[in-house]
């Protein structure tokens, strides 16, 4: 799909069903999932614009069709804020995946968090999220998962070193 036939915007209150219906089909069944689990992504989304730490959530529009979301939240490291922001979930409808729209919401996200943020981490596949210049940096890490899918994209000042704490809505279930 065209890049210009895909509005990315940040979320609106009447956007949040969408949202919330984006990202529990976008990961239902989903390979990091324990089969037959379902997914609680929405949820933790849900959690974090309750808890007001949602930096940026955009969406992705088809038609004035809600395609795609993505979540930015502030993380600690080592127990202290940072100017550091954690990505995700990022979320495509599956009727949509493979077709650029996740792509081009975390392009145009990063584009505008380079200008206000030192860095971000994710934690993900690294096939994935190293076309947007993620890697594994040993100076930051995520407890209870391989390195290798916990990422991060410096932009600015030095590169914190310690252990990566996300909001606690990423422990909703």
């Amino acid at each position: 799909m065209d890049s210009s036939s895909i509005l990315i915007r940040d979320e609106r209150p009447g956007d949040i069903p969408l949202i919330r219906s984006v990202v529990y089909a976008a990961f239902l069944n989903h390979p990091h999932h324990a089969p037959g689990a379902l997914p609680t992504e929405h949820k933790i989304v849900d959690e974090l614009r309750n808890k007001n730490v949602l930096i940026i959530s955009a969406v992705a529009l088809v038609n004035d069709l809600v395609v795609g979301h993505v979540a930015y939240s502030p993380i600690l490291i080592d127990g202290k804020p940072t100017k550091w922001l954690g990505l995700g979930p990022v979320s495509v409808h599956p009727d949509y995946q493979g077709q650029g729209i996740g792509t081009h919401l975390i392009t145009t996200t990063l584009a505008r968090l380079r200008l206000e943020q030192d860095g971000i981490v994710v934690l993900g596949n690294p096939d994935y999220y190293s076309r947007f210049g993620f890697r594994h940096d040993s100076r930051l890490e995520l407890e209870g998962v391989p390195p290798e899918f916990f990422m991060s994209l410096h932009f600015a000042g030095t590169i914190p070193s310690g252990i990566v704490t996300y909001p606690p809505a990423f422990s909703v279930t």
